[in-house]
Order: C-alpha cells, then sequence, then structure tokens
C-alpha cells in the first residue's frame, strides 16, 4: 500500500513539473547550468566557495526579479548537508517562523545538524515579523538566507541586516539572456524542442529588449508564443509579431516607496540639473509610464527651479508652479504635457544655486553662532517707550535716496561684513552683480564664513 501511494506521489509530482511554466521547468539544477551573476557565483568567488564548503554565513540575496534569486536558493538546498527549510514571507508568518526555529533547536541538539531557513521577499515581513528571526540567527540556531528586490538598506531591519552578508544579482545582459532563450528551445526534456520551433533573429532579439534581463519574463513569453505559432498549420517559427503579442509591454520594475523610485527621481533631478533635457524627458517618461504620482514629479520641479536655476532665470519658478497647478487642474494622461514642458524649460535654462547656498551659509551661522539681539535701528518703534529707548533710531528709509538705496548696516555688528550671497555670471544675475557692484562699496565682498 505504502508503495502504491509512493508511485502515485511521484506520478502527482511529474505531472505538476510537466504542467509548470518553462521558467520553472528551465531553472537549473546544478551551478555549471546557472547562466550570469559570476560577480558571485564565479568559480573563485567567496560566495561559491562558502556553499561547496557547506559553510554558507547568513546573507541576503538582492536582485531585480529573474535574477536567479531563488534558483540560487534552490541550489544551496541541493548542496548543503543542513536542513533546508523554505517559507515565503507573502503566505508565511510568524506562527511558522517559530516552528522552524524549534525545530531546528530540536534537529541542532539531537542530531547537531544545522538548519539553514531561506525567507523569499524578506521585504515584505515587517519589523516585528524580522525581529523573530534575529536572537536565532545571532546565537547560530539557523543559517538564514534572505531573498529581495528591495534595497536591504530600506526594508531589512539594521540588525538583522548588520548580520549578513548581503550579494547583490544583477540584471541578466542580452548575451545570457540569449544562452538561456536558446537552451529552452533546444531542450526537448523540460525545454520546448519537441515542438520544433525556432526563433526569428527580429524576434529573439525584441523579446530580450523588452524581458530588460529578466529571465522569467523571457522564457514565459517565449512559451505562450511557441505554443500559438504551434497551434497554426504549417508554422515552425516564431515572428517578430507573434513575440510581440505574447509580451504585450513590459511591467516597469519601479516599486513607489522603494528604491527604483528614488533611483529614478534621482537620475531626474540629476539630469535637468545636468542641463540635459533628453536624459530629463527619458526618465519623467519612466516615471509616467511607471504610474508614479504626478504632482510628486510637479513638486520635485518646483523645488529644482528653487534650488539649481534660480536667479539666473526667476521665471522657471513661476514656469514651474504653473506646472504644478495645471497638473493638479488637469490629472493624467493630460498631465503629462506641461510636466514635460516644464522638465525641458528647466533643463535648458542657466543654472545658479546662489539664493541656496546664501541661506545655507545664512543658517550655519544662525545655528553655530549666538543670537545677537536685532540692532536698534532696524526695530520698528511702536511706542513712545521704544522711540525713548532708541528703537528706529538712524534707520535710514531708502526711498528717500537717490536710485532707492542707502548703504547702512542689516546683521548684527558680529556679522557686519557678511556677505551670504554671491551672485554668478550666469543668466539674469549678471545684472543682479552689476547692481550689487554699483551699490556696496564697488562690489567688495567678504566670503561666507570668513
Amino acid at each position: 500500500m505504502a508503495s502504491s501511494e509512493s508511485l502515485f506521489e511521484h506520478q502527482r509530482q511529474q505531472q505538476m513539473a510537466k504542467n509548470a511554466p518553462l521558467a520553472d521547468r528551465m531553472r537549473p539544477r546544478t551551478f555549471d547550468e546557472f547562466v550570469g551573476q559570476e560577480h558571485v557565483l564565479g568559480i573563485d568567488r567567496v560566495l561559491r566557495r562558502a556553499i561547496q564548503a557547506d559553510r554558507l554565513p547568513s546573507c541576503i540575496l538582492w536582485g531585480p526579479p529573474g535574477s536567479g534569486k531563488t534558483t540560487l536558493a534552490r541550489l544551496i538546498a541541493g548542496v548543503t548537508q543542513a536542513s533546508f527549510q523554505s517559507v515565503s514571507a507573502v503566505t508565511s508568518g510568524v506562527a511558522d517562523l517559530r516552528r522552524i526555529v524549534s525545530e531546528a533547536r530540536d534537529r541542532s541538539g539531537m542530531h547537531q545538524e544545522k538548519t539553514i531557513l531561506f525567507v523569499d521577499e524578506i521585504h515584505r515581513f515587517n519589523k516585528s515579523q524580522q525581529d523573530v528571526i534575529l536572537p536565532h540567527v545571532e546565537d547560530g540556531t539557523v543559517t538564514f538566507i534572505g531573498a529581495t528586490t528591495e534595497n536591504p538598506s530600506f526594508e531589512v531591519n539594521a540588525p538583522l541586516l548588520s548580520r549578513c552578508r548581503v550579494f547583490a544579482l544583477q540584471n541578466l545582459t542580452p548575451e545570457e539572456a540569449e544562452k538561456i532563450i536558446r537552451s529552452a528551445l533546444a531542450d526537448d526534456q523540460r525545454g520546448l524542442g519537441e515542438l520544433g520551433v525556432e526563433l526569428e533573429q527580429p524576434a529573439l532579439e525584441h523579446l530580450i529588449d523588452i524581458a530588460n534581463g529578466d529571465a522569467r519574463v523571457a522564457l514565459n513569453a517565449l512559451e505562450t508564443a511557441a505554443f500559438a505559432t504551434g497551434v497554426v498549420e504549417g508554422a515552425t517559427t516564431i515572428d517578430l509579431a507573434t513575440i510581440s503579442d505574447a509580451l504585450q509591454r513590459r511591467s516597469p520594475l519601479y516599486d513607489k516607496a522603494g528604491e527604483g523610485h528614488y533611483d529614478t527621481i534621482s537620475a531626474f533631478i540629476k539630469s535637468v540639473r545636468g542641463s540635459s533635457p533628453d536624459g530629463a524627458l527619458y526618465w519623467l517618461a519612466r516615471m509616467i509610464e511607471s504610474g508614479e504620482e504626478p504632482l510628486f514629479i510637479a513638486r520635485r520641479l518646483v523645488i529644482l527651479a528653487a534650488e539649481d536655476i534660480g536667479l539666473a532665470q526667476p521665471e522657471a519658478l513661476a514656469i514651474a508652479v504653473a506646472a504644478q497647478q495645471a497638473v493638479h487642474f488637469l490629472g493624467m494622461p493630460e498631465a503629462r504635457i506641461p510636466l514635460a514642458e516644464a522638465t525641458v524649460y528647466l533643463a535648458t535654462a542657466p543654472k545658479s544655486n546662489s539664493a541656496y547656498m546664501a541661506l545655507e551659509q545664512a543658517l550655519a551661522d544662525v545655528r553655530q553662532r549666538a543670537g545677537e539681539p536685532v540692532p536698534l535701528h532696524l526695530r520698528n518703534a511702536v511706542t513712545g517707550l521704544m522711540r525713548n529707548m532708541g528703537y528706529g533710531k538712524d534707520y535710514q528709509y531708502a526711498h528717500d535716496h537717490p536710485g532707492h538705496f542707502v548703504e547702512q548696516d542689516f546683521l548684527p555688528p558680529s556679522l557686519k561684513d557678511r556677505r551670504y550671497y554671491q551672485p554668478t555670471e550666469e543668466g539674469s544675475e549678471k545684472e543682479i552683480v552689476e547692481r550689487l557692484k554699483e551699490w556696496w562699496r564697488d562690489g567688495e565682498q567678504q566670503e561666507p564664513g570668513d
């Protein structure tokens, strides 16, 4: 009876494996079949040697989807002498973790057997769930392996992160993606070899481009296209139209609460600041296509206009604020147009951060120096007592003088000659430079901090 049940279970597993998606069927079974990640899995690399010696430290595998994190964990499970326990943070909770830890403690005490705990998508565990793992990693009850698509610096508790080695996996290169695709087409056991289909070169190039280094996307789209081709009588070649239809459109790797969000907005800001309208438009398009909140982009444009363009072209701030209002008024998809207009305007405008830097220097003095009283001549004499105390005495009203200017002191005595604002020679600031030279002692200025 036991033998019949065992045979039935074996047949069931075989059928499940046969029905699994191509990406799952083609998972590497050995390190020799593993494609890519040579920087961490090369024959002489620390991670590869640690796995082969069965001395793996607690670690986090960080990389984009389809880069091989789960596959690598399965390979580790196949070679280790330790008990390999795998959970997904999507479907498991604290009770599962505590059960595994309890079993690991018993296993260690009775059989001196180590336990490896693999947590897929560790970033989906909250702080309290991650805290359950921490003491057992620290005392060696389990060796922890976490897999995540998100930056561990943001998503993994600092105490747990400090006890782990982080191995950063990368997107597959086009050459590596092509090798995986061709292997799947040729393999008649796990792949598509029995179908006898071929992939046209333009279709292959498009598949590699849209998959964007994600082996799972590439293989599953290939399988869909292969079976679609197979139902057409006489068809043996997957063409560009078929692979395009199978792929539809790529889902951008972009989490509005994760690293993709911060990396992309950083690239956008730096492109505008660096006066590259093309770079700025590309990153703007990436954010729009990924569903970024348009008002978030608009707010960044307002900040850019004030911080990086400033008085070199004061109109930039008005343009940015107008874009923010237009985005709020219109909503998407039309809001992308004023966003694009403001982006190009700011990217091509002359740049100056003089106002921003001037404020930073003034703030530094305010924070680091004693707060001196406001000089009497700058105070407003609201009452007779104040006038008798000298409030407002010797203050000179600028409009009573030629050119509506008269030189007088506007800073506390210890900062009398400080000049925070240092205009550039860019754009409209050229005129400001000339005015300041004319007004303030023929332009004599003291560097902030002197």
